[in-house]
């Protein structure tokens, strides 16, 4: 919820200026020059690029101009709106102290969550239009020419109508939860739905058309759409809703607290969108000669957008460190962003009609595969093959990324942090990166044998070195704390998710083993296997659940983390019962007379004989269970000869200090004595004399 704090604020006109009605006539100027940027970047791109609607040659079915227009406008409209609910809801977040603050402390009340109701339900409306108009363009037939029923079956078979369809459910959700909303807390949870409810179309859209490298390019346009949501609405809401306002207390240091709050979250998605959005371009862009091609040129231009976008940000990240800057100085600038952000929008949705440079015919495999066959497989080919995966480069950029970050905070300010950790966690990053885009990874695709060799990297092997890297130790050290005294910061936030109920629940060793070693069976003996192989996202939610589960399975038996830490015999115990059921569920694999993912491995016609495979993959699970399982076991003696003499020598201190004050107390006891005695020997001597 908080960023580093800067040094110092920007000056704030406190008198009200910021908020007078010149103000306001300006940022209303702004914003309607932003929306006339969008909308002129989306006609002239659809018109050069070739993305505009024309004329079907004859014979050929055509769904009109009207569809041809109203599909990259309303796609445009449902982004803008999207971003001003994320905008409305970034407000509180920006400008509370604590979660539990009341949204009536914020510089505008509630106002701005209030104001999500009927944004949402626009945003519903929008996204229907945007189902009838698509379901019309893959017919080929004009709206007239559609007929209820035809819409209801698209409702059952049209990815791309179901995917708007859910978004406007989501919307609608988001509409009552934001009527409920009455504190910081609640904004988070609303955030988070209005992040959801932009990801439906990503998934089945353009990305999802491309020839190659499709599954990285739809987790790219994920990342990069989500990424400049939150960007762009956190600009939004610091020009829009955050000025000073006279008569509301605190008005000016919510505003401070805003800007310096959102720079350091500015600079990670401008980090997020410029990475993915180079990532999507060159799985589509494969040749200088592409840039030729109108889908080329505006993909430059949006770059070019980009980085003056960068430029901007820059020079306002400069003025929040800075004292002197002029309160109007930062909006104006705050609104120069907006518009190049909203031409970099318009750009976006004109992208998403123009046609992509031709990759010549696409095969069934390639199609599946998201890229061409690989050679047949290789010691070479295993180790240094490559083809990009969104997930395991997500994983890879952003946890390296954090990582570092992380390291360096910590030596600036004068702490240490074990290099073995370092060299640990970077292994664990390496491994996910060889068996998700590397040879293995590649392989993975095609063989059922490489496939479950990559499964136990990513579950078994790889998990254990981002353990023992202490990634969640490294976030609770360098993550900053409360910019306001009794507030909460990351720090706080993360803390009380480790501990909250949901972790203790996900923790608990029961569902962790279940997750860990039951999705073995659900997955590969249950025929879920054949239904996610299939699909991009199949495989991409299989990769990240691997990771996930093992990362969880290792983190409770050898992690450091505040989460439920089970006595050492508990966790030999919990680490005998897994090793047993998952050498149970090898045995099944190498033993099955069905095929696993037959259908699939047939169509790619790769492997000689699917069966002997099958049988090599579960040999392979076999071996590389246990061998990590062997290592675990060492780790786990280790830590509990470690704990144990550390808690031999607390006890050998607390024995000695005990030992101490009993020996000290004896003295003291012995010199009362001692006083107690002269001083009755003096009362005698007085007594006999007189």
């Amino acid at each position: 919820m908080t960023s580093t704090a800067p040094r110092t604020a920007p000056e704030v006109p406190r008198d009200g200026s910021g908020d007078g009605s010149a103000d306001a006539g300006a940022r209303r100027t702004q914003a309607a020059a932003a929306l006339l940027a969008a909308a002129g970047a989306l006609v002239v791109l659809l018109l050069v690029a070739g993305g505009a609607p024309s004329p079907a040659p004859p014979g050929i079915p055509d769904p009109g101009p009207v569809v041809g227009w109203a599909l990259p406008a309303l796609d445009l409209v449902g982004q803008v709106v999207a971003v001003g609910v994320v905008s409305l809801l970034l407000v509180p977040l920006l400008t509370l102290i604590t979660l539990r603050d009341p949204l009536a402390r914020t510089p505008r009340g509630g106002g701005p969550v209030r104001a999500v109701v009927p944004l949402a339900l626009l945003w519903a409306l929008v996204a229907l239009p945007q189902a009838v108009t698509t379901y019309a363009d893959q017919l080929a037939v004009p709206l007239s020419g559609l007929r209820p029923s035809g819409l209801i079956d698209a409702a059952g078979s049209s990815s791309q109508v179901q995917a708007l369809l859910l978004q406007a459910v989501l919307a609608l959700v988001l509409a009552v939860v934001a009527r409920t909303v009455s504190t910081a807390g609640g904004a988070v949870v609303a955030l988070g739905l209005a992040l959801l409810a932009v990801v439906p179309p990503l998934l089945v859209g353009h990305a999802g058309a491309a020839g190659g490298g499709h599954g990285t390019a739809e987790v790219a346009l994920l990342w990069h759409v989500l990424g400049a949501s939150v960007w762009a609405g956190g600009v939004v809401a610091l020009w829009w809703h955050l000025p000073a306002r006279s008569g509301v207390a605190d008005a000016g240091a919510a505003a401070d607290r805003a800007a310096a709050r959102f720079s350091a979250v500015a600079a990670w998605c401008f980090g997020v969108v410029a990475v993915s959005g180079v990532a999507s371009a060159l799985t589509r862009v494969t040749s200088v000669a592409d840039l030729a091609t109108g889908y080329g040129a505006g993909g430059a231009a949006k770059v070019v957008v980009l980085g003056a976008i960068g430029l901007v940000a820059l020079r306002l990240r400069g003025m929040v460190r800075s004292a002197s800057t002029p309160a109007r100085t930062f909006a104006g600038l705050a609104g120069i962003e907006v518009t190049l952000m909203a031409t970099a929008f318009g750009l976006g949705a004109a992208l998403a009609r123009t046609p992509t440079p031709p990759t010549g015919v696409v095969t069934r495999a390639e199609s599946v595969l998201g890229g061409p066959l690989p050679d047949p497989i290789s010691l070479g080919g295993v180790l240094w093959s490559w083809q990009p995966s969104g997930v395991g480069l997500s994983v890879v950029l952003l946890g390296g990324a954090a990582y570092a970050v992380g390291v360096r905070r910590l030596v600036r300010r004068g702490d240490s942090w074990p290099v073995l950790r370092t060299l640990s966690f970077t292994l664990g990053l390496l491994l996910v990166l060889w068996s998700t885009s590397g040879g293995l990874g590649v392989y993975a695709g095609v063989l059922f044998s490489a496939h479950m060799v990559a499964h136990m990297v990513l579950s078994m092997l790889a998990p254990i070195f981002l353990v023992l890297g202490a990634p969640i130790t490294l976030a609770l050290r360098a993550l900053p704390g409360p910019d306001v005294p009794g507030g909460t910061g990351p720090r706080q936030l993360l803390s009380a998710a480790l501990r909250s109920r949901v972790a203790q629940v996900v923790s608990h060793p029961v569902v962790v083993a279940v997750i860990f070693v039951g999705s073995l069976y659900v997955v590969y003996l249950g025929g879920l296997f054949d239904v996610l192989m299939d699909h991009h996202l199949g495989h991409a939610a299989m990769e990240i659940h691997f990771l996930a589960s093992g990362y969880l399975f290792f983190e409770i038996l050898i992690g450091d983390s505040p989460m439920r830490r089970l006595p050492h015999v508990a966790r030999l115990g919990l680490l005998m019962v897994t090793i047993a059921f998952h050498a149970f569920f090898a045995v099944a694999v190498m033993s099955s007379e069905l095929v696993i993912g037959a259908d699939y491995y047939d169509a790619l016609g790769f492997a000689r004989d699917p069966s002997y495979d099958q049988y090599l993959g579960g040999s392979a699970t076999w071996a590389l269970g246990e061998l990590p399982m062997v290592l675990l076991v060492v780790v786990l003696l280790f830590q509990w000869f470690r704990d144990d003499d550390r808690e031999a020598k607390r006890r050998d201190r607390s024995g000695n200090a005990e030992a101490e004050l009993a020996a000290y107390n004896a003295m003291l006891a012995r010199a009362a004595g001692r006083d107690a005695a002269a001083t009755s020997s003096r009362g005698g001597s007085e007594r006999d004399g007189a």
